[in-house]
């Protein structure tokens, strides 16, 4: 039988399908993540980042680095599920069933109205007051007024879309402190590769693990020194392999970890 999960650098990846993955959250609640293969760097450098992914519920394989080197490396095959594939076909069974209560956790104003004017073309169900734009949060992320607004909106599903590092942590504190458990959805920058927001991603780059290129070719001053941190990965797989990394002596968080930078 195939494994049902894979732990790599000490983080637990489901094995299933995206379908399988979101009938889990939806079922149990609890928070998903999608690291980029940028993201495993922070796991050297960022405290409250590396007890976030830790304790995720759900992670899913969305790095296609990552997936090529496990198996040249480690010689295991692993499923990818892009969180672009993930997050379309989470909105299409939320439509479809009717749409429960979403609630939206943006990283600006333009955000927001490309979120509404997709909605509107799409007729599904937004309203710009389960839309909240998250502060520019700190190392440590505490963010009281949004915990209220849930306890009091109780929503079913909490789509986080504010950048990698934050976003992460963002859903690790609220599913800590909430009165009630929903599914959050830690999805980064998919939201806008669906909304406009974001340059868009065809189905065939997503599946040839090419959406990073594109990315790059469209913000190459942005992108460039992102990807330099993802020149770490095959090292990290190779050092430690399905072992969570030790921090980094002095080290800081990387400068891209805010808001909208997923």
């Amino acid at each position: 039988m195939s494994p049902r999960y894979h732990q790599i650098l000490g983080i637990t990846f489901f094995a299933g399908t995206a379908q399988e993955a979101i009938a889990h959250i939806c079922a149990s609640g609890g928070f998903l993540v999608a690291p980029s293969g940028t993201c495993f760097g922070r796991l050297r450098d960022d405290e409250p980042y590396r007890r976030a992914m830790v304790a995720a519920d759900l992670a899913i394989a969305d790095s296609g680095l990552m997936v090529l080197m496990w198996r040249m490396l480690r010689r295991e095959k692993i499923r990818r599920v892009s969180g672009l594939k993930y997050l379309g076909q989470l909105l299409a069974k939320l439509k479809g069933e009717g749409t429960p209560e979403i609630f939206w956790v943006l990283p600006s104003e333009s955000a927001r109205e490309k979120l509404l004017d997709w909605a509107r073309r799409e007729t599904f169900p937004v309203t710009i007051g389960n839309c909240y734009l998250a502060p520019r949060y700190g190392l440590e992320i505490e963010d009281r007024h949004l915990l209220t607004l849930l306890d009091q909106r109780r929503p079913a599903h909490v789509l986080v879309a504010i950048g990698s590092g934050p976003q992460e942590k963002l859903a690790h504190y609220i599913i800590e402190r909430l009165s009630y458990r929903p599914g959050v959805h830690c999805i980064g920058a998919a939201l806008g590769f669906i909304t406009g927001d974001q340059i868009t991603i065809p189905d065939w780059a997503d599946r040839l693990y090419l959406g990073w290129f594109l990315r790059l070719l469209r913000q190459p001053r942005v992108f460039i020194p992102r990807l330099a941190r993802g020149f770490e990965l095959p090292w990290l797989i190779w050092k430690y392999g399905e072992n969570l990394p030790p921090m980094r002596q002095g080290g800081a968080p990387p400068v891209d970890s805010m808001p909208g930078a997923s």
